[in-house]
């Protein structure tokens, strides 16, 4: 170690008032080699300033320095008595220092244990928490600059610091061979004395100007101050594999250098490993975004052929758009874990733009389904306990019921079972591709990710676009030997509906219709019931006009609760209840199984034929004995009796009025009113409650009765149906539900988007990549069944308890035909909504899926397979496209929707994607493009899936956002293949070595299946082979599945 010994003398004897402790203490060693022998005690004046302990040779104050201990790498350990020891990490001697009194060796103690580097960082931790505290909002780093007031709604924070890099006349290991040049990003731990890996650039191929269009960013939660040290390594990549590759030069700098330099930037020499030879120069850049002026643009010199470029803008930190702003609360509630890279690319009048892509988890892929999985399972104890309150049944019903209380157990026990093991669960917020077919993860969306793409172009207004990446919405788990959700569910209601079953059928629409009559009286009768209380206040207050207030609204939610029971399927379940009874015995001959069918909703009578045991009649009979009308017809003659009696204490109330000026007119009026208003009201309201809830209490009964009924046909397939289904609709629903808050979060201040939500609502344009081929059919008809029951999710805002993570999740309320997410809102943002949203007012998403299968399995499919489901799924949801284009059409004005370069009017661009739906065309990515376009324009949400959202997915969002660099942000043609390269890169996330995704050691496992499949192009070529291929291809399979 180095030092200058005249300087830390001088520092030793400084003024007493400049040291952080001094005083006598008595001082020794013990040698590690002998550690019952110590060194001999001495008493010495000793002096800490900084890190730095003096030991004095005197025990007095002004005395000569005798020794200098450095407090790094070092442990303070109390020992007995008024001792202390200082234990080196390095095996030196302990050193041992002894008090004169306790008090003091705790003084000591304290003093040490703060003087090195570790106890400043507590320090600087503490006071940063204080500033927390007192101001409510993140102290400004000298690396940030200004304070963000509010962040990119993906990362509410900006990066601690960002450059760029570029290589000069780099040395060629051959005359006839430039170097391919990366450059490796190493942080230099100096504690530790190691290399942390961090990034790399893109490889630069055959130059020896290298500049490299992949900048370095660190995310603002990394641990980097001005004394953090990096290491620029530059390799010679001669084939694209890391082992074959070598060493350049390498150079390090550190924060405060490139932060303090002229310009923010740094040119460095590259040198070899011995430091001797220089083989050429590297110049750091601080990259900076949003405060690039005009003159300075011009200035910027660039020369595409030569690869040479000094590239400076501003930081995100300085410099927000619009699409930017937002609450750091609500970033830091939802997204988690961001990734952020850098790029530069050139546009067609030779400036530059500067994009960022930000990659987040999503806290919703767990905490959607956690909360579905809890209402499922309080769905399935009502039912249970519906089902019990039935009361006596005949036996053969009262078996059903046993069997179907005891599947819903099971499914209760299972989703119990699941969601404890969830909840132990800690770290990511995502569930990884080699997870997908894990049992407890089955309604965990796999690879959910928010990628937002933030672009700074020169002379243009800044602009941002976001994808929701994520993997099919399937259940894998399950499998998919038999196909998947949308073959299984028509598979299963064609046998439930050709096969003689002991009880009656309905239809799944009379079922879905059950269940919303339960949820109709049981929102109903709670409400009667209060406004039945307010027309008696009314009353009793003797007010006219709130009298008459009162029995309007009261008698339209009557009427509304009469007409629910007034449907079909209420008099026939209540029908079919009634001869499910211990003693009904039937006067007439009728069959053991009956059905009710939406096409033949009307009871039926034959009484003269006597059919076979199990053959089913079209209904149920209709018996003399039993009036379905007595389950509401009292409610409306209570009603009924209300409105008269408020009509006739009005009409004495105006004719008192009338006769006012005449006082013996008016005392024989008088004298024909009974008591006054609330008195005669009372009984005629205590009747209509009575008759609401006994309507209820049986309606409940009914109904129950009929999804006993639709359970009891479904046993065992049509529960276990219902469990996928489950499973499905939980990863389509965390799915949408993050795309719903990440679009609200970007749109907060965008007052014709605000008007487009609570107008007509937000469409949720889903691109699928799947083929139509093996498995993955399965995966397409489970994502088609999952994102159409989607259409039943409807949205509401509201505003939170308070700005704490916790109370800004979105909350998940509802039962499996109809489900509401409400997302809570901080109350100054709140605040700011218009007036329907903040009243509750649902919020609507139109749920569209688009399918192109773009890999080999779709070539075998398109030209020895079936394609017609992708063709089906494309044209249905074009029709869902094009309606919801209307409705926004004629609701919404134009000056609403964002404005794009590319200026192709939306009805002509959905004029063009029907033509691309009807022709026959193998692979047609036109027709995705097209769907993605309309999306943007229409304010909607973008969704991108394959099996994994991993390698088909990044391959298509990659190609989308160089797409519209390309025609919205004129980025030059000479650039879009390096962009895309850039994008598409491994080398820029870790190590060199890390060439694959982070689950890249899954793809082997995960894709054995197809290995079989890649000869095919070869195969093509001789029809012989391809047989011998397809029979060799066909004995793969059966033995698989074997």
């Amino acid at each position: 170690m180095r030092f200058n010994a005249a300087q830390l003398a001088l520092l030793a004897r400084g003024q007493p008032g400049s040291f952080d402790r001094e005083g006598k203490l008595r001082v020794y060693r013990i040698p590690a080699s002998n550690s019952n022998k110590p060194q001999e005690i001495t008493e010495r004046w000793c002096r800490l300033k900084g890190n730095l302990l003096f030991l004095m040779k005197k025990q007095i104050q002004k005395s000569e320095p005798a020794e200098v201990v450095v407090l790094e790498r070092c442990h303070i350990v109390e020992s007995r008595n008024a001792a202390l020891s200082i234990k080196f990490e390095s095996g030196e001697p302990d050193l041992y220092l002894e008090a004169f009194t306790k008090s003091d060796c705790k003084s000591w103690i304290a003093a040490l244990r703060e003087a090195n580097s570790e106890g400043l960082q507590k320090r600087i931790h503490h006071l940063r928490q204080l500033i927390m505290e007192i101001k409510g909002s993140e102290p400004a780093d000298s690396l940030g600059g200004e304070a963000q007031q509010a962040g990119a709604a993906m990362i509410p924070k900006p990066p601690r610091l960002e450059f760029s890099l570029e290589c000069r006349e780099l040395a060629a290991t051959t005359r006839e061979r430039k170097p391919n040049a990366v450059v490796q990003i190493s942080v230099i731990n100096t504690q530790q004395q190691s290399l942390t890996v961090f990034s790399s650039t893109e490889i630069v191929e055959g130059t020896r100007d290298p500049l490299f269009l992949t900048g370095v960013t660190f995310p603002p939660e990394y641990p980097i101050c001005d004394g953090t040290r990096f290491k620029l390594t530059v390799y010679d990549v001669k084939d694209k594999s890391p082992e074959i590759r070598s060493f350049l030069g390498c150079t390090t700098f550190s924060v405060g250098d490139l932060v303090k330099s002229k310009d923010q930037q740094l040119t460095l020499s590259l040198r070899t490993s011995d430091g001797t030879n220089a083989v050429g120069s590297i110049v750091v850049s601080q990259l900076k975004m949003g405060e690039i002026e005009d003159g300075e643009v011009d200035q910027i010199a660039t020369d595409a052929q030569g690869q040479k470029c000094t590239f400076i803008c501003e930081s995100a930190s300085h410099g927000t758009t619009n699409d930017d702003k937002d609450n750091s609360h609500l970033m830091n509630a939802v997204f988690k874990n961001p990734v952020c890279k850098v790029y530069r690319f050139q546009t067609v009048d030779s400036k530059w733009m500067f994009i960022r892509e930000q990659m987040a988890e999503c806290t919703l892929s767990f905490n959607i389904p956690k909360q579905l999985m809890t209402l499922y399972i309080q769905e399935d104890m009502r039912r249970i306990q519906e089902l019990k309150e039935l009361g006596d049944l005949s036996p053969h019903w009262d078996n059903l019921r046993k069997d179907v209380i005891n599947h819903c157990r099971q499914i209760i026990s299972s989703y119990q079972e699941t969601l404890t093991e969830i909840n132990k669960l800690t770290g990511s917020s995502f569930k990884p591709s080699i997870s997908k077919a894990e049992k407890y993860l089955e309604f965990i969306p796999i690879n959910l990710h928010t990628q937002r793409m933030r672009v700074n172009c020169p002379r243009k207004t800044d602009a941002a676009y976001d994808v929701i990446t994520v993997g099919a919405p399937a259940a894998h788990f399950q499998g998919f030997k038999n196909g998947g959700l949308h073959r299984l569910l028509s598979r299963f209601e064609a046998e439930k509906k050709n096969t003689a079953y002991q009880c009656i059928y309905y239809s799944p629409e009379n079922t879905s219709k059950a269940k919303e009559v339960l949820t109709s009286i049981s929102l109903l009768q709670p409400l009667i019931s209060s406004l039945g209380d307010q027309l008696l206040h009314s009353a009793q207050q003797h007010s006219s006009d709130s009298l008459k207030e009162a029995l309007k609204t009261l008698s339209d939610k009557t009427e509304q609760f009469v007409h629910v029971l007034k449907d079909e399927l209420v008099k026939n379940a209540l029908l079919a209840l009634y001869t499910a009874r211990p003693g009904y015995v039937s006067k007439m001959n009728s069959a053991v199984c009956n059905h009710v069918d939406e096409s033949n909703p009307t009871p039926k009578e034959d009484s003269t034929s006597t059919p076979p045991p199990l053959k089913r009649q079209d209904s149920i009979p209709h018996h003399s004995e039993y009036d379905e009308e007595e389950v509401w017809v009292n409610v409306a003659m209570s009603l009924n009796c209300i409105i008269a009696m408020v009509d006739r204490l009005l009409e004495h109330e105006n004719n008192n009025q009338e006769a006012g000026a005449d006082p013996s007119l008016a005392d024989v009026i008088t004298s024909h009113t009974n008591g006054d208003w609330h008195e005669q009201l009372y009984p005629l309201v205590v009747t209509l409650k009575d008759c609401v809830n006994e309507v209820v209490h049986r309606a409940r009964k009914s109904m129950a009765f009929v999804l006993l009924q639709e359970a009891a046909c479904s046993i065992p397939q049509g529960l276990f149906l219902k469990q996928r289904r489950d499973v499905v609709f939980s990863q389509a629903l965390a799915a949408v539900a993050c795309g719903f808050v990440m679009r609200l979060y970007t749109g907060l201040d965008d007052k014709g988007f605000l008007q487009q939500l609570h107008t007509v609502g937000l469409i949720a344009q889903f691109e699928s990549l799947l083929s139509t081929y093996s498995d993955e059919v399965g995966m397409l008809e489970d994502m088609e069944v999952g994102i159409s029951d989607l259409r039943r999710v409807t949205f509401r805002i509201a505003e939170a308890k308070s700005d704490e993570p916790s109370d800004l999740q979105p909350i998940v309320t509802g039962r499996r035909d109809y489900y509401t997410v409400e997302v809570p809102l901080p109350r100054e943002v709140f605040e700011g909504l218009p007036n329907e949203i903040k009243e509750g007012k649902p919020l609507h998403v139109y749920p569209v899926l688009f399918n192109i299968g773009i890999n080999q399995q779709q070539t075998l499919a398109e030209r020895f397979g079936d394609i017609s489901l992708q063709e089906r799924i494309n044209q249905e949801n074009f029709q869902i496209l094009n309606e919801y284009y209307r409705i926004l059409s004629e609701k919404v004005p134009l000056e609403c929707l964002p404005r794009f370069q590319t200026q192709t009017d939306l009805k002509e661009l959905l004029e063009i994607l029907h033509q691309n739906i009807q022709i026959k065309k193998r692979k047609n990515v036109e027709i995705l493009w097209l769907a993605g376009t309309i999306c943007r324009r229409m304010n909607g949400i973008r969704f991108t899936s394959c099996k994994s959202a991993k390698d088909r997915t990044s391959m298509s969002v990659t190609l989308e956002q160089c797409a519209l660099l390309r025609d919205e942000h004129e980025l030059s043609k000479d650039y879009f293949i390096r962009a895309l390269d850039c994008m598409r890169s491994r080398y820029t996330q870790g190590g060199l070595s890390e060439w694959e995704d982070p689950e890249a050691a899954s793809v082997a496992d995960n894709k054995s299946t197809s290995r079989h499949f890649y000869p095919i192009a070869l195969l093509l070529v001789s029809s012989h082979l391809l047989v011998v291929w397809l029979i060799l291809s066909l004995v793969f399979l059966l033995a698989k599945y074997q």
